[in-house]
């Protein structure tokens, strides 16, 4: 590869912004987004076998197929960073490795030569996976525009007349379904009649799996790693990331909370109070907003000194960052594992009892207690306003 594309190990990782400005070219019409070509595989359920493939021209499809697969192509890029999207670093020295061959798809000067290199990907895919239903892999390849500058009022440098080009490929794995029996109305013949179609539908709504490469980077190609989707949130495929895409393991957000947490049970013991959770989350979410204030590319990362720092400033006692980095090694077997912040904070906390299920914010833990009152456990929660229940407005009642 090139010396230019082999700087990508040093550039930063993509962030939301990223991926968000990408997302919203796919749109009909868009200097920004030129679609070239789009490369459709059928593949047979259980033994993996293509069925047919074609290749054409974006703008040859129709134009209702166009938006389809376009809303498709938004599909590859929606999620949650850790969690459904991940950007993944390839291996290094492997053989016929999918970064090569992506690599050279990328730079293949025919469309028949970017289609062999697309069906050896495909191969890589099935070699490894069974469904239990007819799929269908969708591959393109297009480039991207962004603009370098906006043009000044009375400025005749910048906007569209300078841009950032990067040429780009992104696969989506979708299923099909059998189409459902249904009762139709025949306007012409004005009678009512069975639906008798066979074709399977191919469904562009959720895909099974899909990957963009390369990854973009402070405006610029990075080919050692790629944009891979996940089809359930925090269930990553890991033979599709090493086998088919020959890629390094990942840890997702939900991995880095779980581990979080044995941590810090670890650290503070079996028991503590709600007011001291909700100093840590708090903690944690002022160093998120800030790195959001500031307009930081890279997103905090926490080490098993900031923890200390945060699990002390929180209200644990007797913590030093000798204790916090024994926990680290016990649980994750690296006392130098930094934690992703954002992936720390959870978007609700739940409560389970016999009695009822309460679903917080973890900022308004400060405003839950766990007390005990004539000898009774009991949940208090500090609201500021009226509580309606059925209609009615609850009478308060002093204790």
């Amino acid at each position: 590869m090139s010396e230019q594309y082999n700087q990508g190990w040093e550039l930063r990782h993509m962030n939301k912004k990223d991926i968000a400005n990408i997302r919203k070219q796919f749109k009909l019409d868009n200097d920004f987004m030129m679609i070239r070509e789009i490369f459709n595989v059928y593949v047979k359920k259980e033994s993996g076998e293509v069925y047919h493939y074609i290749g054409q021209p974006f703008q040859m499809l129709e134009l209702e197929a166009q938006e389809l697969f376009l809303a498709n192509f938004k599909k590859v890029l929606t999620g949650s960073l850790d969690a459904k999207l991940f950007e993944l670093r390839f291996q290094r020295d492997v053989e016929e490795s999918t970064q090569s061959i992506l690599f050279e798809g990328l730079r293949a000067d025919t469309t028949e030569d970017w289609k062999e290199h697309m069906l050896q990907i495909v191969g890589k895919m099935f070699a490894h996976s069974v469904y239990e239903f007819d799929t269908v892999v969708t591959f393109i390849r297009g480039e991207y525009r962004k603009v370098t500058k906006k043009r000044g009022a009375e400025s005749e440098e910048g906007g569209n007349d300078e841009v950032y080009s990067n040429e780009f490929i992104l696969c989506s794995l979708n299923k099909t379904d059998q189409p459902k029996r249904a009762l139709l109305f025949d306007y012409v013949e004005k009678e009512f009649k069975s639906n008798n179609a066979f074709d399977p539908i191919i469904n562009l709504t959720a895909p099974l799996a899909g990957f963009m490469f390369p990854a973009f980077n402070d405006n610029s190609a990075d080919v050692n790693h790629i944009l891979y989707l996940s089809g359930k949130s925090n269930q990553p495929d890991e033979s599709f990331i090493l086998d088919v895409l020959n890629c390094e393991e990942i840890i997702t957000a939900g991995e880095e909370k779980d581990c979080f947490e044995l941590i810090l049970n670890h650290v503070i013991g079996d028991e503590v109070e709600s007011k001291v959770i909700a100093n840590v989350y708090e903690e944690i979410d002022k160093i998120v907003q800030e790195n959001i204030e500031s307009e930081e590319s890279e997103p905090p990362k926490l080490d098993y000194r900031d923890i200390g720092r945060i699990l002390e400033v929180s209200g644990v006692e007797n913590v030093d960052s000798a204790k916090v980095e024994h926990a680290f090694k016990a649980v994750i077997d690296d006392e130098k594992h930094e934690f992703k912040a954002s992936s720390l904070l959870p978007k609700m906390i739940k409560i389970e009892t016999k009695v009822a299920n309460v679903t917080i914010n973890p900022k308004e833990l400060k405003n839950l207690k766990y007390i005990t009152y004539q000898g009774k456990r009991c949940l208090l929660l500090e609201v500021d306003e009226d509580v309606v229940l059925e209609g009615f407005r609850l009478e308060t009642e002093s204790l």
